[in-house]
């Protein structure tokens, strides 16, 4: 049995179910049951979450993309500032990235208030982050791979004058 496949199955559908997975991958149950829980085991998978349309609930969190440029020193490395940015309940991403800044924090609250006031509390202070840029998320079309749709299709004919 190839992990890559039973990755990509779990990727699209984590909730299939073990039976339907041995059947697309042509394998017994156990076989894949056992691959499941070695990945688990490895930290390859490190969980199962479903995917929410924001737009969908009565949930008003607000998210935003922020932007962090830091300066190492000697004894300071990317993985203990990001050690130290993962330990808050409000960063629920965090990603290195090149190009004109070097963190990408995506950030979740109750309001713009409390992102705002958790950047400059608790981000800012890292004595190694020299700049930050808040962009408030305004509308999320697409998120782990699935589009959010609303569901009514326009099938009228666009008029140009």
């Amino acid at each position: 049995m190839d992990r890559d496949e039973l990755l990509d199955l779990l990727s699209e559908d984590a909730r299939t179910p073990v039976a339907d997975l041995a059947r697309m991958l042509d394998a017994d149950e156990e076989t894949v049951r056992a691959e499941l829980d070695a990945l688990e085991a490895e930290g390859v998978v490190r969980g199962y979450r479903a995917v929410v349309d924001p737009g969908r609930t009565a949930d008003e969190r607000v998210e935003a993309v922020v932007e962090l440029d830091v300066t190492l020193d000697r004894e300071t490395s990317y993985e203990d500032i990001a050690r130290r940015l993962t330990k808050f309940d409000e960063v629920v991403g965090l990603r290195l990235v090149s190009g004109d800044y070097d963190f990408a924090v995506d950030v979740e609250a109750d309001s713009m208030r409390e992102v705002s006031r958790f950047v400059s509390d608790q981000i800012a202070p890292v004595p190694e982050v020299t700049k930050t840029v808040t962009h408030f998320v305004m509308q999320t079309y697409k998120e782990a791979g699935i589009a959010f749709e609303d569901g009514e299709d326009d099938d009228r004919l666009s008029v140009t004058p």
